[in-house]
């Protein structure tokens, strides 16, 4: 009977954790096509074909909602990164070309989220939001900067401006991925949809972005 009993708890666990998770998908979708000021609970009920009362149960409000989304997606990144500067089995190359490999994937896969955290930076009147999504980069680039100073310390790299690395890095990322009609027009894709996009793209911009930083890190190359 103990058995049984756990058993249906764990599985009434897992189904709110699936109807969270699609709730915050749903979200995620609505916020960046309609911007947060532009979507209603009611929207994201809908969508999500759930009560307006479950998406208050779960989150309490919007504003609540998109703190959530916003810190989960985050911490999925950090964890990310956090892991491969544990990895001691990885050269600070390898680490440096996971990195670029897995930042091309989160923003190209992961779009919806990118537009909410650029809307959200930019134009958001919420104090609280803003602060997070300061707190989410900072954390980022800490652990970012610590893969760098690694590979300096070992004599992999130079000394180099890392904040405005990153910056070049995602600044890239993000022109790529708000670009597809342009590229697309270039080069002569006909109604390419955004994994077919992302598909054709992502190889071509994680070469480009290796041998950038392959160029611009490289201690051989120190002035």
């Amino acid at each position: 009977m103990r058995k049984i009993g756990l058993s249906k708890y764990f599985m009434s666990l897992m189904g709110i954790l699936y109807k969270k998770e699609h709730i915050l998908r749903i979200a995620e979708q609505l916020f960046a096509e309609k911007g947060f000021d532009g979507t209603s609970v009611r929207d994201i009920a809908q969508l999500a074909n759930v009560n307006i009362a479950m998406v208050s149960y779960y989150f309490g409000s919007k504003e609540k909602l998109i703190e959530v989304l916003i810190a989960e997606r985050a911490q999925h990144t950090f964890d990310k990164i956090e892991a491969l500067n544990k990895d001691q089995t990885f050269s600070p190359w390898e680490k440096i070309d996971r990195l670029v490999s897995f930042l091309v994937e989160k923003t190209l896969n992961k779009y919806y989220f990118d537009c909410i955290i650029s809307q959200q930076y930019n134009y958001s009147a919420s104090p609280v939001i803003n602060e997070l999504i300061l707190k989410i980069r900072s954390r980022h680039l800490e652990q970012i900067t610590k893969l760098v100073k690694d590979g300096q310390r070992k004599k992999y790299f130079k000394k180099v401006d890392i904040e405005l690395t990153m910056a070049t890095i995602l600044g890239t990322v993000n022109y790529v991925a708000n670009s597809k009609d342009a590229y697309c027009s270039r080069w002569k894709i006909n109604g390419a949809d955004n994994l077919s996009y992302h598909k054709k793209i992502a190889p071509r911009l994680k070469k480009h972005l290796k041998h950038m930083l392959r160029a611009h890190l490289d201690i051989k190359n120190e002035e």
